[in-house]
């Protein structure tokens, strides 16, 4: 295969698996979006509402490290269709129910069609994507998810404030679907490899049964990873631009843009940290740098010490070092990640994902309630300082199980 033919191969692949993975993000926050709607048609409080979400990510989380098992037995392409599927048929429960059960039930099929994503996408990319351009792919990934997360609130609170918050879910599920549609006419380029037969006793082939790869310390150290930094993740998402309303003064407007300018500067930290990573083998120390830069700003946030305009460009700052973190941060899993085992491997570490938004959202509620806004940057900076340790303890042990055993 000429160079020409496999750039074209990789970026197809590259193009549909993060259309895939932006569906995904962009169900997170199909509900939260519309919460000016369903809150007075359901008569629902704000912790009702919270808990539709806390449903989504719980579902998610656990069903993740479950799909990552299913991935390597039957393929990701048809569990990737199979999540795709359920996001659409999600939207359409949603839009017709008349309950707070059936919104339940509604934000419990979002939660299993959103749990494959990441070993499904992670295990297609190691597989069709050639290894030059394998960092690009996770760049592209990453951005995809910050994509829908930006398009949601907008697409749906558009449809919504013109046609009502039913067909404004019906449309979100007609996204589902026709992306469902493109990636099954382009299924041949997202064709899976053989399952492989793990050879006994290796670890390689992790560790000779389907739950070895569990008994690895590296494992639970990438979901340390996950969950650390998800924590950090949720607290800027949930309640930054509350908490710079608090400590500057700043209008909601200009905090909302402080936020913007966040997801805007990771998704360019994304592109520049794909280059980044292809060039390097020491993803743990780029890793290191842009969580310790983060967490010193976060902390600068804290203090109140600059004016209001800066607390914007400190949390694009924010946003553009850790957003340069995010390919590293695949590469070194997978790297960690066992032979035969990238599915299951990839979602365990994610479930970490699900589980410090679910966690975050919870611990800096706390913070808020206590009137303690300072004490959400602190909290911020704290768990970003403890990524440090967890991607430096996987990073070290990589390089010791790479290194040839002497007798």
């Amino acid at each position: 295969m000429n160079d020409k033919t496999l750039l074209r191969q990789d970026a197809r692949v590259i193009t549909l698996v993060g259309l895939a993975h932006g569906t995904s993000h962009f169900y997170h926050v199909i509900l939260a979006a519309l919460i000016p709607w369903l809150k007075p048609e359901f008569g629902l409080s704000y912790s009702q509402l919270g808990l539709l979400m806390t449903i989504f990510f719980v579902v998610s989380g656990v069903g993740q490290a479950m799909a990552g098992f299913v991935v390597d037995r039957l393929g990701a392409r048809t569990v990737l269709f199979s999540g795709i599927a359920l996001l659409g048929l999600s939207a359409v429960l949603l839009s017709s129910a008349h309950s707070y059960v059936q919104l339940m039930l509604g934000a419990f099929l979002a939660g299993c069609g959103n749990s494959v994503f990441h070993p499904a996408d992670y295990t297609l990319l190691n597989q069709r994507v050639s290894k030059a351009r394998l960092a690009h792919g996770f760049s592209v990934h990453g951005i995809s998810g910050n994509i829908g997360w930006a398009m949601s609130p907008l697409f749906l609170t558009f449809v919504a404030g013109r046609a009502g918050w039913r067909v404004a879910l019906l449309a979100a599920s007609g996204v589902a679907f026709a992306v469902l549609a493109l990636l099954v006419l382009n299924r041949y380029a997202l064709r899976p490899e053989p399952v492989a037969v793990p050879v006994a006793g290796k670890q390689g082939a992790a560790g000779g049964s389907a739950f070895g790869f569990l008994k690895l310390k590296v494992v639970w150290l990438c979901f340390a990873f996950f969950l650390i930094s998800a924590i950090a993740l949720a607290g800027i998402q949930t309640f930054a631009a509350t908490s710079l309303v608090s400590l500057y003064g700043m209008s909601l407007a200009t905090a909302t843009s402080a936020y913007t300018c966040f997801m805007f500067a990771s998704a360019a930290g994304m592109v520049y940290g794909g280059f980044l990573g292809a060039g390097s083998r020491n993803h743990d120390r780029i890793i290191m740098i842009a969580f310790g830069t983060a967490a010193v700003l976060a902390l600068v946030l804290a203090a109140a010490v600059v004016p209001a305009w800066m607390a914007v460009v400190l949390m694009g700052l924010i946003g553009l070092v850790t957003g340069i973190s995010g390919p590293s941060r695949d590469l070194m899993i997978r790297g960690a990640a066992p032979a035969n085992a990238t599915g299951r491997v990839f979602g365990v570490v994610y479930s970490g994902l699900d589980s410090g938004l679910a966690l975050g959202a919870m611990l800096f509620g706390v913070l808020m309630d206590a009137h303690q806004p300072a004490g959400v940057f602190v909290g911020i900076g704290l768990f970003q300082a403890l990524v440090i340790l967890t991607a430096l303890g996987v990073g070290s042990n990589s390089r010791m199980a790479a290194m040839p055993k002497t007798a």
